[in-house]
């Protein structure tokens, strides 16, 4: 594939690597917010994205409103992956949809919502989220997706035309069909749908990603040398690279299975040993602002 075209615009080179270094699933609870407050403030992380259909999402659109430098997004949310801590659909009761699981929350799991959402409803569901946070004082720099739940055929179309419609980069990367499928549960059709609409998008002057990398929610120790490694391997070109940061508090701890990795996440993204391992490396790290500053005209 050719050298992304959104590098050059911004005058860096095929050469350099360049990272959005990206807090996931603000607004999730409160430790997601308190944790996004301390580390913007720190200086390491570049860029976030809120979750508008969760319980603590005023609380982080509080803080964007009070912090109009902060770099946020959407994380389109079309899932509630807990145990005992949901959330709902912000556009829609309507069993019809195909939104709902039998609780009346967001399915747990991104297979359910490519079995059963309508995918008219899910596309007012994003769009909803979108003109919620903006209502709200969100100033949006981009669009990304809660466990990748609109990669399937039947929902990219509506990420790319939201994007487009409101003027808001989408978490794309420009992979090839064989890449995309290795790099997640992506099947062969939806993998060559996606990589020609990544043409397409090129040619209109989207700016897109080169890769999507970050810290799995898994393995909490080493987490240090977790992050040294991974961002160690991120090959040339523009990298959106997610952590979960959170503080450590007991409504976390009941909420999660993962809490550890998400607060281990929070202590090495505010550690001088990553500041140092960021500053020897040589990354060139921006926030989807920048990005945002490339996009066409909104349609």
């Amino acid at each position: 594939m050719q050298p992304n075209p959104a590098l050059k615009k911004l005058g860096f080179s095929p050469d350099d690597r360049v990272v959005i270094i990206h807090t996931d699933d603000i607004g999730m609870c409160q430790a997601s917010v308190d944790a996004f407050a301390d580390l913007l403030d720190y200086g390491l992380i570049s860029s976030g994205a809120v979750m508008v259909p969760c319980p603590w999402f005023l609380e982080a659109a509080a803080y964007a409103r009070s912090h109009p430098q902060a770099d946020l997004g959407a994380h389109l949310t079309l899932t509630s992956e807990y145990e005992t801590y949901r959330w709902p659909p912000v556009s829609t009761r309507d069993p019809a949809a195909g939104l709902l699981d039998e609780q009346g929350f967001l399915h747990k799991s991104t297979q359910a919502v490519w079995d059963r959402a309508d995918p008219e409803a899910a596309a007012a569901e994003l769009e909803a989220q979108i003109r919620r946070a903006l209502a709200e004082g969100v100033d949006l720099t981009h669009i990304d997706t809660h466990m990748g739940a609109v990669a399937h055929p039947s929902l990219i179309p509506s990420y790319i035309q939201l994007a487009t419609r409101y003027g808001l980069p989408p978490m794309i990367p420009r992979l090839s069909a064989v890449e995309m499928m290795a790099a997640g549960d992506v099947d062969e059709d939806t993998a060559q749908m996606i990589t020609g609409m990544i043409a397409m998008l090129d040619e209109m002057g989207l700016p897109l990603l080169d890769g999507l990398s970050g810290l799995a929610l898994v393995d909490p120790t080493d987490r240090l040398e977790q992050a040294k490694a991974a961002l160690g391997a991120l090959k040339l070109g523009l990298t959106h690279f997610i952590i979960h940061p959170a503080k450590d508090t007991p409504e976390l701890r009941r909420i999660t299975p993962s809490w550890a990795c998400r607060v281990a996440d929070y202590e090495t993204f505010s550690s001088d040993a990553m500041r140092d391992f960021i500053r020897a490396e040589g990354f060139q790290v921006i926030g989807y602002r920048t990005l945002k500053a490339l996009m066409p005209p909104a349609a």
